[in-house]
């Protein structure tokens, strides 16, 4: 394939914003803040858990002591029944005996179910600061989610800034191409390899590997506007005075 040297020249400029494309759509997969905002985001998950068990908690111990409460309303109404009966002086003696023992039961009862109440209060308080630890927690894993997240958002602005800017420059040098020349380069750029790059000091800028004096020979000897590949790794050599032929 034959293409004037300068020609051949600006597919250096090609190549090197397609090798600033290929960065940056590295950049876009590969950025730390995803692996960041992978990571904050199962640290919320995992705190909203934590505080959804803990208000659970919460609420187990609300419906236990609403429960207890109302035992001892009914124990007390129980208990005033009693004892207005055993102030009316109406009642028989055996009735006035077994109102007595039914009212220290009673007496009895309500103090175990208030000692119990006092005690599930008392882990319903220690429950309520869990759940402001864990609201407290869940705020600081939000707010490193949040963080994580606007450095990403601001990189990919950039990164969009870029691709767009060298799309335009990419737009620009392709008219300037022989349809072939171009063609020949875009099936190295789709196989994933570098499609030309400037041949210096008798090195390929592409693979940068020097080559052999039997390559350099050959190369010499090939017309100026004869397109020359590595034989390493087929990128498009460019030859200008630095190739040190």
């Amino acid at each position: 394939m034959k293409a004037d040297p300068a020609v051949q020249r600006r597919l250096l400029d090609l190549a090197e914003v397609d090798a600033e494309l290929s960065r940056v759509r590295h950049r876009r997969t590969t950025m730390p803040e995803l692996a960041e905002i992978t990571t904050a985001e199962a640290a919320v998950r995992a705190r909203r858990d934590a505080g959804v068990a803990i208000r659970t908690q919460l609420d187990d111990l609300d419906r236990e002591a609403a429960r207890q409460e109302k035992e001892i309303d009914a124990v007390r109404a129980r208990e005033d029944r009693d004892r207005k009966l055993l102030q009316g002086g109406t009642i028989g003696a055996k009735q006035l005996a077994d109102l007595e023992h039914e009212l220290h039961s009673l007496e009895r009862r309500q103090s175990v179910l208030e000692d119990d109440l006092l005690e599930l209060m008392e882990r319903r308080e220690a429950v309520e600061l869990d759940v402001k630890h864990a609201e407290v927690e869940l705020a600081k894993a939000e707010h490193v989610l949040a963080e994580a997240t606007h450095r990403r958002d601001e990189n990919l602005a950039d990164l969009d800034t870029v691709d767009a800017r060298r799309a335009a420059e990419r737009a620009k040098i392709l008219p300037g191409l022989p349809a072939d020349l171009l063609a020949f380069y875009e099936r190295r750029v789709g196989q994933g390899r570098i499609g030309a790059a400037l041949l210096r000091a008798r090195r390929c800028g592409a693979c940068r590997l020097e080559l052999d004096s039997r390559e350099i020979s050959r190369i010499r000897e090939t017309a100026a506007d004869e397109v020359v590949e590595c034989e390493e790794c087929g990128a498009i050599m460019v030859r200008t005075p630095e190739s040190g032929l």
